[in-house]
C-alpha cells in the first residue's frame, strides 16, 4: 500500500516497456477481466438491437434502447462517483458484475415471451444503465492505482486497445450467435463472459491510496466532480468534445437498418459492421501502447475528431459493404487517438480523491454521446431518413471540432498529455 505522500511511492522511477507493463502487478488480470466484461456487453448490445428491430421494424425503437440506459445513468451519476471514491473499488465492481449477470438472464427470459413486446427489454436496459453508472467510475478510478503515472499513457493505450479488441470480438460473436441460435443464446453466452470477468475482479490486488477528503457534506461531495470539471477548462473541453462530436456523429444505433435494408447483409453483416470501428481503434491503440504521443497531442486530437466526422459521412454515402467497413475502420482508428489523449488528460490532471467523481461526470458525458446519440440517430432517421441522419451527424461533428478549437485554445496547444500542470480540487 502507498502512503499519503504520493500516488507513485514504491513504484520504480523508470517507466516499463509496453510488454513489461502487462506483467506489472495485476494489470494483466485487469485487462482480461475488462475484455470479458466488454465482450459480453457488446454481445448483449447487438442482440438487443436485433431483437428490438425485428420486433418493431422502427428506427426510433432502436433509439429508445439508448435512452433507457442513459436515463438511469444520468440520475445516479452524482452518487456513483462518490461511491467509487469512498468505498473499495473491487467490491463496487463485483456488485456491478452481479447486476449485469442478472440482466443477461432477464433478457433471455424476454426472448421467450414476445407477446409482452419490447417494454420489458427497455426495463432491463434501465437496470443495466444503473449498473454501468457504478461500474465505469469505479473502473476508471481503479486504473491509476494499478500502474505508476510514468506508465499511465501506455496503460490507457493498452486498456483502450483491449476495449476496442473486445468491441471487435463482441459484435462478431454476437452476430454469429444470433445467426446460430438467436438472441436467447447470445444473452446466455454474454452472462457466462460476465461471470468470468467477476471471478477475475475478485482476484485483483492493488495499492490503496490514502487520500484526504477535501469536500464535506453528502450533497457537496456528490456534485464536487461537476464543480471541479467546470473550474478546469482543459478537462471541460476534453470531456465535452467527446460528448458533442460522438452525439452528432455516432451511427451505431442505425447499423441494423444499414445491415438489413441498405447494404442487405443480414445479422452476420451487422456483426461485422459493429466490429469494424473496433478493428481500427484496436490497431491504433496497440500502436500507441508501443509509441506514445510525445508532441502536438492537442492538435492531433482535434485532427482525428475531424477525421471521425469525415469517415461518418463516407459511411452514410456508401452503398458498398466493403467501403462501409473501411469507413468504419478509419472512424474507429481516429476515435482511438482522441480517446487516449483525452483519458490521459482527465485522469492525470485530477487528484486521486476526486477521480471517481470526475469519472462519473465523464460517464454522463460519454453516456450522453453514446446512448443519447442513439436516440438522436433514431429521431433524425425517423424524421429525415436513415442516410440523411448519418450525413447530418458527420457534418455536425466537423462543426463541433472547429468550434472547440476556438473555445478551448488551451486544449489545442497541449504538447504532451501527461505533462499537464497539477491542479487543486
Amino acid at each position: 500500500m502507498s502512503s499519503p505522500t504520493g500516488p507513485d511511492e514504491g513504484w520504480p522511477e523508470a517507466p516499463h516497456s509496453a510488454l513489461g507493463l502487462l506483467r506489472h502487478g495485476t494489470f494483466g488480470a485487469f485487462l482480461i477481466s475488462r475484455f470479458c466484461a466488454i465482450t459480453g456487453s457488446q454481445v448483449v448490445s447487438v442482440a438487443v438491437a436485433w431483437q428490438v428491430y425485428q420486433a418493431t421494424g422502427d428506427p426510433l425503437a432502436l433509439g429508445l434502447t439508448g435512452l433507457a440506459q442513459f436515463a438511469t445513468m444520468a440520475l445516479l451519476a452524482p452518487f456513483t462517483g462518490d461511491v467509487a471514491d469512498r468505498f473499495d473499488k473491487k467490491l463496487v465492481l463485483s456488485g456491478c458484475h452481479l447486476v449485469y449477470l442478472a440482466c443477461t438472464l432477464a433478457l433471455a427470459w424476454t426472448v421467450a415471451r414476445p407477446e409482452l413486446g419490447v417494454w420489458p427489454v427497455y426495463a432491463v436496459l434501465a437496470v443495466l444503465g444503473a449498473g454501468r453508472a457504478f461500474w465505469q467510475p469505479a473502473g476508471q478510478a481503479l486504473l491509476p492505482a494499478l500502474v505508476p503515472s510514468a506508465d499511465f499513457q501506455r496503460a490507457v493505450a493498452w486498456s483502450s486497445a483491449n476495449f476496442q479488441i473486445a468491441l471487435i470480438a463482441g459484435p462478431a460473436l454476437g452476430g454469429a450467435l444470433l445467426a446460430f441460435g438467436g438472441p436467447e443464446l447470445a444473452y446466455r453466452v454474454a452472462g457466462a463472459l460476465v461471470l468470468v470477468s467477476l471471478l477475475l475482479v475478485l482476484r485483483l490486488r492493488y495499492r490503496i491510496e490514502a487520500v484526504p477528503e477535501t469536500v464535506k457534506g453528502d450533497w457537496r461531495r456528490a456534485f464536487a466532480g461537476l464543480a471541479y470539471v467546470r473550474r478546469n477548462p482543459v478537462i471541460l473541453g476534453a470531456i465535452s468534445l467527446d460528448l458533442f462530436a460522438v452525439l452528432l456523429g455516432g451511427a451505431t444505433a442505425l447499423m441494423p437498418v444499414f445491415a438489413e435494408d441498405i447494404l442487405e447483409v443480414g445479422a452476420t453483416g451487422l456483426g461485422f459492421l459493429r466490429a469494424a470501428p473496433a478493428v481500427g481503434a484496436g490497431a491504433v491503440g496497440l500502436w500507441l501502447a508501443f509509441h506514445p504521443i510525445r508532441r502536438r497531442a492537442g492538435r492531433r486530437m482535434f485532427a482525428c475528431v475531424a477525421l471521425f466526422g469525415v469517415a461518418t459521412i463516407v459511411f452514410g454515402l456508401s452503398r458498398n459493404f466493403w467501403l462501409s467497413l473501411g469507413a468504419l475502420v478509419v472512424l474507429g482508428g481516429a476515435d482511438m487517438v482522441s480517446v487516449v489523449i483525452r483519458h490521459t488528460i482527465v485522469q492525470l490532471r485530477t487528484p486521486p480523491e476526486m477521480r471517481g467523481r470526475v469519472a462519473a461526470v465523464n460517464l454522463v458525458f460519454i453516456g450522453a454521446s453514446n446512448e443519447l446519440g442513439d436516440l438522436e440517430s433514431g429521431l433524425t432517421a425517423a424524421w429525415f431518413g436513415t442516410v440523411s441522419a448519418v450525413l447530418v451527424g458527420g457534418a455536425g461533428t466537423l462543426l463541433v471540432t472547429w468550434l472547440w478549437t476556438r473555445w478551448f485554445p488551451e486544449l489545442r496547444r497541449i504538447e504532451r498529455a501527461e505533462d499537464l500542470p497539477e491542479q487543486t480540487p
